[in-house]
Order: C-alpha cells, then structure tokens, then sequence
C-alpha cells in the first residue's frame, strides 16, 4: 500500500491521469493544512490526486495504470474531497490532516470503492502505530507558547486560560457534558500563529463532533459559537477590539444595546425610527440568559443568514435581534416601548415566532414582513409579463410565490390580434422559472415560486411534465414549484370512472371563477358544447388517466402537488368578494386573487412544544401567546413595506394573517403520546381548537379596538358562520366529506361576539412548514412527524447533527443508551423499530415518519382543518410507494375535508451513510439527498428528499 495516508507529504507532482480539467476544483491559496507535528503547509488537492491514484494502483495492480475508469474516478473523488472540505465557510480555512484523510476515506466510501477503502483504512491504522512506536507519544500542545495572529496582523500569545474558562462556562449546568474532550481536540488544532476566527471555530467544531454522543453538546456549541459572535459585534460597535463572557453579557447587554441601534442605522441598516424609542428602557427589559436556550443549529442559522452585519461582520447578539423585530412590529403603537418589550418577551421565550421575512426585516428600512403573495396571470402580454415582475419585486424582499396561471389559453387556441395560434401556458412558466431564479430573495436565499393550474385546462398534461429531467429542456422548469387545482367534479368523476374534457379558458373563461355546483353546471354545459362542435379546443379523457398520470408525475417528479380548489372557496370566509384561484408556496394559504388584488399574508407560529405542562396543554400561557402573537401579526398589515400596489390594497382591505404552530411532535413526546394513535389526532384536534377560539377571540379584541376589517360584512363571519360551522357548506356541496364534528369549548358565545362586534382579520389562522423557524426554537417542524432519531440535517448553512434528546433520555433511563445502541442507530437510519432490546413503548413513542401510515397524517391534519380557515403545509411519507397506495392516499384525503397537500415525502431520497472509519462503526455522516427523475433500479423516484439545502419548505 503507498502512503497515501500522509495525503499533504506526498509529492506535488500531479496525478497522471488528472487533466486539466480539474483545476477548476482546487480551492483559493489561503486554505492550509495542520501536520502533526502542529507545522502549517499551503493545502495542495493535487496531493490527494496523487495519494488516490496510487491507492487504486496498489490494490488494483499495474494494470489499472492506464485505466480511465481510475482517472475518472480519481478526479471524482479529489473534487468530492476539497468540495466537502472548502464549502462552509465556519469550517475554517485550515484543516487537519486527519480530516483530510477522513474526507478521503468517506469519499471512496460514497462512491462504493469498498475495497480501496477498506485498505486505505487498514493502512492509516498501521501507520498511526508505526508514528506512536517512533516518535511516542507526542508533545500536548497546550505546553508549548502559542501565538495568536489578530485580524490586524499582530501576534500576541495565546489566552490558553480563557479558552479554558470559555469552554468551561459553555458546558456549565448542562448535564453530561465535559469540558474536557472539547479541549483536547481543540488543541489537536492548534498551530502557531493561528489567526483569531480559526481559535473561535476550533472548540464549536470540537464540541459539534461529540452532539451524537450527547445531545447536550448542541447547547455547548452554541454556547460557543455565542462567544465568537460577543467578539465580533462587540468590537464592531465599540470599534474596537473587545471580548466579553456570557457572564459579563449580564452587565453589559443594556449598553451594547443602545450601540448596536446606533451602528445599525449608520449603517443605513435599521430605520430611524428605532433611534426614537426609549432604548434605556428596552436595554434594562433584554434577557441575556435566554442566549443559552439555543441548540447550535439554531444560532448557527441566525448567524448565517438573519444577524445585521456589515462587510460580513455581525454586529447583533441575539437578544438585539428579538427586540429589534419587536420593536419594528411595535413602531406604530401608543405605548410601543411597553408593546415592544410584551414582543421581544414572547419572540425571545420561543413560545412564538414570526416567519422568516418577519424576522429579516422588521425594523430595517424596508420591512416586507410578509411571507406569502398569491397573484392571477391575466390572459394577455402586458398581464402575464407583469406577473413575472410582479415576482421579481415580491420575491426581492424575500417573498414566497404562488402563481394561478389557469387564466391564460391554452396550446392551440387562437390569437385574434395576430390570427395565430398560441403556444400555451408552458413557455411562459418558463420565463417564471428563470425569474425566481435570477431574483434570489435579496441574497438571503433562493427564490421561489410556485405555479398552479385547473385540471380542466388544456395544458394540463403538458403541465404534469414540468419537472421532468427529459424531453425538451425549453418547455421544463427544474426550479419552479407546480401544483394542480383540483376540482370536486374531476374528483367524482375519478370516483365514477368517467370521462373528462380540458379546455382552453378563453373558450371557456367562466370555469375559472366557478365552484361547487355553479361550476358542475357551466362545466356540462361546455362539455355539450364541445360535443356539439361548438368548442374549438378541447380533448376529452379518461379522469381516473389522467389522475393516475398525475400520481405518476408526483411518484417520478415529486410535481405538481394535489390541491383542492372547491373545500377552499366552499369553506372561505371571503367568498362574497371573491374567489380563491389557488394557494401559495407552501400550500397552507388559500386567500382570493383577482387581476387587481394581489393576495398577502403574514405569518407566524406557536411553539406547541413550550405550552405543555405538567402532562397537559397549558391553556392560559396559549390564550396570553395566541393574543401576543394575533397583535403582532396585525401590525404587521400596517407597518408592510409593499412593493406593488395590488398587494398594499387586498391586504389592507382584508387584512388577513396566517397564525400556525409548530413542535407537534414534541409535544406528543412530552404527553408520552405515540403519533400513530387515536390519542395523537384527538390531541391534534383539542389544541388546533384551543388556537382556533384564542386567534379569532383575539381578532374580535383587536376588531373592538380598532375596528372592523373592510370586507367584513357579507362574510361568513358576519353571518355567525365560524370554521367549525363551514363543514355544513362543504357537506351540502359534497355529501360523503368525512369529518369529525366534535367540540369542547363555548363556540357559542364566541359567534355572538364574531357578529356583533366583527372581526379586524379576515382569515386568522395556516399552518406553514415552519422549516428553519423550528430550527431556531429547537423544535420539530410544523405538524411534522420525526423523520429519524439521529440524523444530519442539511439546510444553506451547512450540515448538522440532529439528535432526539428526549429518546437519549428515555434510553438512559433504562440502561439503554451505550455505543452499541449508537451504533444501531445509525445502521438503522435512525430507526429503533429492528433494535430488539428497545421496549414497544419507545418504539412507538419514537416512530419516524416513515414507520408512521400516512392515514393517521391525514387523519390528524382533517381534525386540525375543521378549526382552520385556511390551510396547512401536510407532507405525506411512504416508505414502500406504489400506484394503489398514492391512490388511495390521496382521495382519503379529498374525502377527509383536507384543502391541499404538499411535498410527497420518500425513505430511499435520503439516506444516512455508513462508514469503515476507526472506532465510528456506523458513523453517522451526513444525508444523501436525490430529486428529479428517477434514477434505473432506483426504488423509488424524486418525492422531496428530506432537508433538501435548496428546498423551500426545508428551510
């Protein structure tokens, strides 16, 4: 075997069969590389080139010398290796040589070269003991002087006692946690005249390998990463170097604060306004205890992606950022230091959180504080251009896109203006496309948008192709979220195994506005004009093909998702202004759209996980959060920054929010409550209930305060009709829906108030996928089930290790939690259900998604939707997919009352990797992602991978 264990010795000559090509993969000069003997040498991927072809040369022979298969694979696996070392930027710009090597081994372990592997394992063990057997055991680092190298170029002697009072406060009062590991392999990392920014990543990095090990370990490397963020926005508002433990935050938080308001509008960063708050006051009400409450992912998110910085320095602590959104969402209230610190308090407590766009801007200059906007495509140049713009000015400000193009003709149908024929839908989706892409939400994050059309439309199938990874690339959109508007008449049609016909809406332009029996009616009267030669485009189907194509796209695309047009209008409360045409990004808003009325909404989400208490749903701390929260998203209508015209006036003639929630399954866990159970869908059905009555209670304050929402009258809240009472309406349009109708609290006398004295919110409450929101509080996502027990998550700001803290410590309770159980879990991706000494009870408390049957998703989701005037983001998982299975999945639930679905979640997407390395038999990795097409022999096909870094709703 060569020494490719030594992969930064081995002679710079280049591989021989590397081309040129590959110079693309090799990384900036400043990376480096830390031998062991603590020297810094420049980092060299043609070294790994070399190293690796020698490894396939030694255990494949002479004879692979001239192979291209072992050129092209070397080339694979050197970009493969300096990509995972190179991408994150708080990895640091210098790696160890033994995390080199570990890249190298998991590459070839990743793409399957079990045997080069194997020995290239072997071989690192052999020379280890060879280098202890000569040198002994080598010198601790922590012995010698060290130097520091400061951003300004001086060197000054390493602080090794703050380092280890440091690391020593990060793991004060945490159980099962040691300073101790973190320290040594801290100093592991340790080299002479190490820069500054690399000494504050060495112990986070330490500290995160040891989070699978202990769950904990996630709070002492945020505790950590807190650390370096003190120094960086301490020495940039003070303009000066300066440093500060969290002990000293205590007596220093107030003064910063007043600074870091002052910093920021220099900046040009926070509005002014801010400037005129009493910041004496809203400094002494900071809570810097609460900064030890995040779990590494959380604060590392913050950090990445929602921090105000300048120049890439962050200059905002957490309890800054939570009053600075508080203090955007207070700026127009009477007494807004009061309504600022009752903000900051629920935001900072994680008992709520407002949505991404909420927490960027709030504050700033330009605060676009709402997630979704929902627009129709008119049917002519100068509409659906607009519309297109229209996206670029949502999206620029980190809006979230659904589009319903169901207005514009189809393939086919004639151009009077030019006595042509058009080209459909399906170009300009195109265009759509390309836009959300060039627009990416102001640098903070990939656009996106998501396109809807009417199963009736003549494109429709053309449609169901969109993300297909063959055919014409001119007609694809491989960014683009679809999804189909799926009438009740196509439904019933399916059911009957009858026929069904697509039009081209400017034939038949009424079916657009149509619901329920009005749109049966016009429907059939098309259809015998289509059969009476009266129609000029149209083609009529089998409905139960056409619906099998469209699980068919959904099973090899992950595209379009199922969404129901009739139970949203039937159940809105706003059908007498207008009609709800499709839903949004996420599909949980079903708000109306028109040519002139751009539809908003703002979101947030209780943290259900923080109301259980003493084995209960703490009803009073929901009532005082749900109120909190109703006031700061209504605030939100009026303090909006809107970038378009269309959407200023639907939401102030509306003012619609969306209240959600958020850490479902936690709270299950905490209940003690299996998710697969009839226990789980009543839970789901008595705390969706309480939000319900506390959100539109709140409103009715709100309305008593303010005043009435404009559209108000002629509602069907106007009318006593809440959205328990909205069955009756679906039920009469649709016999059969199965629904659960009980009830628990005094619904009665809340309709009396909701008539006399109005509602100040025209839709109150859409549960949204909450994808990075849970990430900050530490919980589960939304309504989700646990996907695994132990996992790496990926999202834009790297990949983590998810542990589930509260299996660890049921485990150790009985005895279980041990390297071997470790060790299983990672074999079984997670899953406890094939570990034998694990009791049933856990098994059923810890059950992942996929052990999970999808009816009781939906069956918990259609106890929830009874309560809720909109929608909720409902991922679906199937672990062993087939055509019977998403067919009766999907009518269950139409039948159940549901208004849409999302994302179609698949098992083989994603997968945890195992590896060969020393002492980590099964360690966990990171998470395989796969989207698109299906891949030959592939079991499945491109459902949503899970934490998918590019995936909206896994952000």
């Amino acid at each position: 075997m060569p020494a490719t264990a030594d992969l930064q010795t081995t002679g710079a000559t280049k591989a021989p069969y590397l081309t040129d090509t590959h110079s693309s993969t090799t990384p900036e000069p400043e990376y480096r590389v830390i031998r062991r003997n603590g020297a810094v040498t420049p980092f060299d991927p043609r070294k790994i080139a070399v190293a690796l072809t020698k490894a396939f040369l030694a255990v494949e022979g002479a004879s692979a010398a001239g192979s291209r298969r072992v050129h092209d694979c070397v080339e694979e696996l050197t970009g493969n290796v300096v990509s995972a070392l190179t991408r994150r930027v708080d990895s640091g710009r210098t790696f160890h040589i033994e995390d080199i090597q570990d890249q190298v081994e998991l590459a070839m372990m990743r793409g399957e070269h079990h045997r080069v592997a194997r020995a290239y394992v072997l071989y690192r063990e052999e020379r280890a003991r060879e280098r202890a057997a000569a040198e002994g055991v080598p010198e601790d680092k922590a012995t010698s002087v060290l130097r520091m190298t400061l951003e300004d170029g001086r060197q000054v002697p390493l602080d090794e006692a703050r380092l280890v009072a440091v690391v020593a406060e990060a793991c004060a009062g945490l159980e099962a946690v040691s300073p101790d590991p973190i320290l040594t392999e801290t100093r592991r990392n340790l080299y002479d005249g190490i820069l500054q920014d690399e000494l504050s990543l060495a112990p986070i990095l330490a500290a995160r390998t040891l989070v699978e090990q202990e769950p904990n370990y996630a709070f002492v490397s945020a505790r950590l990463l807190l650390d370096r963020l003190r120094r960086e926005a301490l020495s940039f508002v003070t303009g000066r170097a300066e440093e500060a433990t969290q002990a000293e935050m205590a007596g220093r938080y107030p003064g910063y604060f007043r600074q870091f308001i002052e910093a920021g509008i220099n900046a040009e960063l926070i509005d002014l306004e801010l400037g005129r708050f009493d910041l004496d006051r809203l400094g002494a009400a900071l809570r810097p205890e609460r900064d030890l409450n995040f779990q590494y992912l959380g604060l590392q998110t913050l950090y990445d992606r929602y921090f105000l910085h300048v120049g890439g320095k962050r200059f905002e602590l957490p309890q800054a950022f939570f009053m600075r959104v508080a203090m955007g969402l207070a700026v127009r209230e009477i007494d807004r230091e009061a309504r600022a610190i009752e903000f900051y308090d629920l935001l900072s407590s994680f008992d709520f959180m407002a949505s991404t766009p909420t927490l960027f801007n709030s504050g700033t200059l330009r605060p676009q504080l709402s997630s979704c906007f929902l627009t129709t495509v008119s049917d002519d140049l100068e509409g659906i251009f607009k519309a297109v713009k229209d996206n670029a000015l949502l999206a620029k400000y980190s809006g979230g896109l659904g589009n319903d193009w169901t207005p514009v003709r189809g393939l086919g149908a004639h151009i009077k203006g030019t006595n042509g024929e058009s080209q459909g839908v399906v170009p300009f989706l195109k265009v759509a496309n390309d836009t959300a892409i060039a627009v990416n939400q102001g640098g903070k994050r990939k656009g996106a948008v998501c396109a809807y059309l009417e199963t009736w439309h003549i494109d429709i199938e053309e449609f169901l192709d969109l993300r297909k990874n063959t055919g014409d690339d001119r007609r694809r959109t491989h960014d683009m979220n679809t999804a189909n508007w799926v009438p009740d008449l196509f439904m019933e049609r399916v059911e009957a195994d009858g026929a069904w016909t697509l039009f081209s809406p400017d034939e038949t332009p009424d079916l657009h506005d149509l619901y329920g029996a009005a749109f049966k009616t016009a429907y059939e009267a098309h259809e015998a004009r289509a059969a009476a030669g009266d129609v000029r485009v149209f083609k009529t189907v089998r409905a139960v093909d056409l619906w099998r194509r469209m699980l068919t796209m959904l099973f090899e695309t992950g595209h379009p998702w199922i969404t129901f047009k009739d139970p949203c209008n039937i159940r809105s409360p706003q059908g007498h202004v207008g009609v709800v045409h499709s839903s949004n990004l996420c599909t949980e808003i079903t708000l109306n759209t028109a040519k002139d009325e751009v539809a908003v909404c703002n979101l947030g989400s209780v943290n259900l996980a923080n109301h259980i208490a003493e084995g209960r749903l703490d009803s009073e701390r929901l009532a005082r959060t749900v109120g909190t929260a109703m006031r700061m998203l209504d605030n939100v209508v009026d303090i909006n920054f809107y970038t378009i015209p269309e959407a200023r006036r639907s939401n102030l003639r509306h003012r619609p929010v969306g209240l959600g929630l958020m850490g479902f399954q936690d709270a299950l866990q905490k209940l003690r409550i299996a998710y697969a159970s009839e226990e789980a869908a009543e839970f789901a059905d008595r705390s969706m209930e309480a939000i319900s009555y506390h959100a539109i209670s709140a409103s009715v304050d709100l309305s008593a305060e303010r005043g009435r929402y404009a559209s108000f009258d002629g509602s069907l809240w106007s009318k006593g009709v809440l959205p328990i009472d909205s069955i009756d309406l679906l039920q009469e349009a649709r016999p059969g829906v199965e629904m659960d109708r009980s009830e628990t609290l005094d619904w009665e006398a809340l309709r009396q108030r909701v008539r006399t004295t109005g509602m100040r919110n025209s839709n109150v409450m859409a549960i949204a996928p909450t994808a990075t929101i849970s990430n900050i509080c530490g919980v589960s996502q939304s309504i989700e089930p646990s996907y695994q027990n132990l996992f790496v998550k990926s999202n834009m700001s790297g990949d983590f290790t998810v542990v589930n803290a509260r299996l660890v410590h049921d485990l150790k309770a009985r005895g279980l939690w041990d390297e071997v159980m470790m060790s299983d879990l990672k074999y079984f991706d997670g899953s406890l259900g094939q570990i034998d000494r694990v009791p049933e009870d856990l098994k059923a408390l810890y059950a992942t998604a996929f052990e999970i049957d999808s009816d009781w998703l939906i069956e918990a989701a259609s106890r929830r939707q009874k309560w809720i005037d909109q929608a909720q983001s409902l991922n679906l998982y199937i672990a062993n997919p087939s055509g019977r299975k998403l067919d009766a999945l999907y009518r269950l639930a139409w039948k159940k009352g549901l208004k849409t679905t999302y994302y179609l979640r698949s098992r083989s997407a994603t997968h945890v990797e195992k590896s060969t390395l020393k002492g980590t038999d099964g360690k966990l990795n990171a998470v395989s992602s796969a989207t698109g097409a299906a891949e030959p022999g592939s079991a499945w096909g491109g459902a949503c991978a899970i934490d998918d870094p590019d995936c909206e709703a896994c952000q």
